[in-house]
């Protein structure tokens, strides 16, 4: 083990304990103790489900990049095991930046971005290559062999700097791995290698790119089969706003078609952006033995960072979600085995709202509940949720403009950031399901059984519990809640 993981594993170690019992989040993972962010390597692995992030154990802000580790039988309830890898080589003394892991002869591999500080064209100083540590799911040893893909590989005109976060999988016998980097007119584009024993690498193909109209860089690329469909998924960098689809700056994208097995190439059929919400990024997926497609993602923003000042760990991710494909269109629901997790069902029916109201047992920041609004003539539809005498955030939907709002303006934040967001849903004459699933400081909206998704943060004191709903004109509804306890 290195001086720089041994040190890393020493200081999780003594700072986890000087966080106040009950502060973190209950079923979602979060940093053990300073900076996370992208989740690696998210994987089966000798039968239980591991996740790696980006770590930063010694502050609460982004730094020299290590692999934080946790893992989990079912989804929901997390072990954290030591911190995995750590800046140590001369190819990743800059970082160990975001990658991804497959189980091959009892061992775990992880394929990972190292950075280094190099003289480049390009003029930012560091060179990004693959490199491959191999271990048991506790301990994990880098090849003597890496880097075991460089940006030489790309074709001509790519980027020697922006080339990181491979994705990895097994066909048969081979490997593949796709890599995000940037094309020849500095936009995003997604690279596929494929190699015999995961040390050797040869280029195939350009999968797919942005040409300038989702963004620059394309980061954290994923690719996978549904139902025969093939579906990329990518996080592009940069980008401007495009209606309600897509906002200015860092956005999910998945795009779904058909690769051309001649040349490698996708055909696309659908994209679109993968959550609607203000946290959410850099979503990875797995297969799970029984034949589920299950993403996970970042929950937490690069541009309007919102963790509180006293906190000594910062970033959690989504709840695990399984995906499917409905008429191209990427559905996303969390994983069922929540439900083994579910206590104290309230249920209320055919309930008349004109006005504000709040019903006995819905309430608390770790649920799970449903809303379902039939259509009608009101004007405009909110449930209130974190909410005490003072601060509140709120779910809006106006049936007239056929939107939905996340607004945490009154959440208790006391600096100017983004607080509102919003998206279109499909026109159904005022009916619509909202189920909100809430950990504390988080929530992830999920709209029509999962049709769309809308994911973010609140800070507001755990204290503020109360949950109201409020309706502009007649609304009838019914709820379902179950306490989430783990």
């Amino acid at each position: 083990m290195s001086e720089a993981l041994e040190k890393a594993r020493k200081y999780e170690r003594e700072a986890r304990v000087q966080i106040p019992e009950g502060q973190k989040p209950s079923f979602h993972v979060c940093a053990p103790v300073g900076w996370i962010n992208d989740p690696n390597g998210f994987s089966l692995y000798q039968g239980e489900y591991h996740l790696f992030y980006q770590y930063h154990p010694y502050s609460t802000v982004w730094g020299p990049m290590h692999w934080g580790h946790s893992k989990s039988k079912d989804f929901i309830k997390w072990e954290q095991l030591p911190c995995a890898l750590a800046p140590d080589s001369d190819y990743d003394g800059k970082g160990c930046f975001s990658g991804s892991a497959v189980e091959q002869d009892g061992k775990h591999i992880l394929m990972y971005t190292g950075v280094s500080a190099a003289e480049t064209d390009e003029g930012t100083g560091v060179r990004q290559v693959q490199c491959i540590a191999v271990g048991d799911g506790i301990n994990y040893e880098k090849l003597d062999c890496n880097p075991v893909i460089t940006s030489d590989l790309l074709p001509e005109g790519s980027s020697r700097e922006d080339f990181r976060d491979p994705k990895i999988w097994k066909e048969g016998e081979d490997f593949y791995a796709v890599v995000g980097s940037r094309s020849s007119d500095s936009s995003g584009q997604i690279a596929l290698f494929t190699s015999k024993d995961a040390k050797e690498w040869s280029f195939v193909s350009i999968v797919d790119s942005s040409q300038n109209i989702h963004g620059k860089m394309w980061e954290c690329p994923d690719l996978f089969t549904i139902d025969g469909e093939h579906v990329l998924i990518t996080s592009p960098q940069e980008m401007t706003a495009i209606g309600m689809e897509f906002h200015n700056g860092n956005n999910t994208l998945y795009i779904v078609g058909e690769l051309d097995r001649d040349n490698n190439t996708l055909i696309r059929k659908q994209a679109a952006a993968i959550d609607y919400g203000l946290d959410f990024y850099a979503p990875q997926t797995l297969e799970t033995e029984d034949g589920r497609r299950i993403m996970i993602a970042w929950m937490q923003s690069w541009d309007n960072h919102i963790t509180p000042a006293d906190f000594i760990w910062s970033g959690l991710m989504t709840i695990p979600r399984e995906i499917k494909l409905v008429n191209n269109r990427l559905y996303q629901n969390p994983v069922k085995e929540l439900e083994q997790y579910y206590q104290n069902e309230v249920k209320y029916e055919a309930e008349a709202i004109n006005g504000r109201k709040e019903f006995e047992g819905i309430r608390g920041r770790e649920l799970d509940f449903t809303v379902e609004i039939e259509a009608g003539n009101y004007r405009r539809f909110t449930v209130r949720l974190a909410a005490d005498s003072r601060f509140f955030s709120e779910i809006i939907y106006d049936p007239r403009e056929n939107t939905l709002t996340f607004d945490r303006t009154y959440s208790g934040f006391t600096r100017d950031s983004i607080h509102t967001r919003t998206m279109k849903v499909k026109e159904q004459g005022g009916r619509i399901k909202l189920r909100i699933l809430m950990d504390k400081y988080s929530v992830e909206i999920f709209v029509n059984d999962g049709e769309q998704a809308m994911t973010s943060l609140i800070y507001t004191s755990l204290e503020a519990e109360s949950i109201c709903f409020l309706s502009e004109g007649l609304a009838t509804i019914d709820i379902l809640k179950h306490d989430i306890i783990v």
